[in-house]
């Protein structure tokens, strides 16, 4: 073989490997094995990156997949993260996948569809947090005050907007501020800000911490603003937070929810999604003993309200155990 020759062939295997490394589906008549999965969570005191990294940790032992975990701005990021190839696998709200689907809300008009649904996982909880001191008591009484409404664009901000819709308010009623949870817990416990929202598995870590340092209270959504966000809205459902999930919490607390769902690159092959979407479900009782919210973690759940398409791997896998028919 001419060594001219020789280099052209180690240059190929070479960027052949770097290939299947990312996860890209393999377009010979074999698919490649993917040895790699970058996932997009959320920050790093919010659910998503809790969760996320445990069911990472989790899959890359049972598949021997690696899996490294990126916080980052959410649900919306998440998408975009998708989309420029950035990563393979995200956690977002199942509202802002339809949006992002179809191009509405912070996304305006430009619809994202290079990503599909591989499951729903557990509830997202849409939380209003006020300090005691403020006088909140119910979402009326967010009008004039300084509120934190989530990151510019993520699905925490379209819940806000959807919320303080409902009860007729809009961002000229408050004075608006757009951090993350981390940031909110810290303007709230500074005195900062008066309340934040936030949507999340309860209890979140970023509540906890200022709850446990502040007095607060969590703002409730009565029965008859989430019947209008519901019937807006169809990816709400009613949800009550219990009793003592945070410091302070004498009796639930009722609001709205959404769903936190795993969505996957619609590049990758339909054998390595099915290949984590099973292992996934295999792993229950790992990721419930990892992380409280694999409680929510069921076949029946993870198929249900969910408006953009699965991927063909986690299609067949719902098929196989009959969770679809």
């Amino acid at each position: 073989m001419k060594k001219t020759t020789l280099i052209a062939a180690v240059l190929f295997i070479a960027l052949a490997g770097i290939s299947f490394g990312t996860g890209n589906q393999d377009t010979g008549s074999k698919q490649a094995e993917v040895t790699r999965l970058r996932m997009a969570t959320g920050g790093t005191t919010g659910t998503y990156y809790a969760f996320g990294s445990a069911v990472a940790q989790i899959l890359s032992e049972k598949t021997g997949i690696a899996m490294p975990v990126q916080s980052t701005g959410a649900s919306k990021a998440n998408i975009e993260l998708i989309d420029q190839g950035d990563v393979e696998i995200a956690i977002v709200q199942n509202d802002t996948m339809d949006y992002a689907w179809r191009g509405l809300e912070t996304f305006n008009g430009t619809k994202y569809n290079t990503f599909n649904a591989m499951a729903a996982v557990y509830a997202e909880v849409c939380q209003i947090v006020a300090s005691a001191s403020s006088g909140i008591k119910n979402v009326a009484d967010l009008r004039g005050k300084n509120v934190s409404v989530g990151d510019a664009g993520s699905g925490t901000e379209i819940n806000a907007r959807h919320i303080l819709d409902a009860y007729g308010l809009t961002y000229n009623d408050i004075r608006v501020q757009n951090l993350g949870v981390g940031p909110s817990a810290d303007a709230l416990r500074d005195n900062k800000i008066d309340a934040f929202f936030f949507t999340s598995g309860a209890p979140a870590a970023g509540i906890t911490d200022v709850a446990n340092a502040k007095d607060v209270v969590l703002v409730e959504i009565d029965d008859a603003h989430a019947a209008q966000l519901k019937a807006k809205y169809p990816s709400y459902t009613q949800y009550a937070i219990p009793a003592a999930t945070y410091k302070g919490m004498t009796t639930a607390v009722n609001t709205v929810a959404i769903k936190a769902t795993f969505i996957v690159s619609s590049k990758l092959s339909e054998n390595t999604v099915y290949t984590i979407t099973k292992a996934l479900f295999e792993s229950k009782a790992l990721i419930e003993n990892a992380h409280v919210k694999g409680k929510e973690l069921t076949l029946a759940y993870a198929v249900d309200g969910i408006p953009v398409p699965f991927h063909p791997g986690a299609l067949k896998y719902f098929k196989e155990v009959g969770a679809i028919k």
